[in-house]
């Protein structure tokens, strides 16, 4: 079975939509009280950090020339 590539973007993503989720019930279920404007620009935010991630790493890898591990 052929493994895939590590990417780090959908990694953030995932990690942001968890933590938004969890607000959520956290405050569906009275334990913690946070304004809900606040969680949708956090969520935006979080989204943007996980676009910025994959070009990074695109960037850092073009510059090292490619000099990654063969498979």
């Amino acid at each position: 079975m052929r493994r895939h590539d590590f990417e780090p973007g959908r990694l953030v993503v995932g990690l942001v939509l968890l933590g938004g989720g969890l607000a959520y019930l956290l405050e569906a279920a009275g334990r913690w009280h946070f304004p809900a404007y606040a969680l949708l620009p956090a969520l935006v935010g979080g989204l943007c950090l996980g676009g910025a991630v994959p070009s990074i790493g695109y960037l850092v890898r073009r510059r090292r020339g490619g000099r990654g591990v063969e498979r």
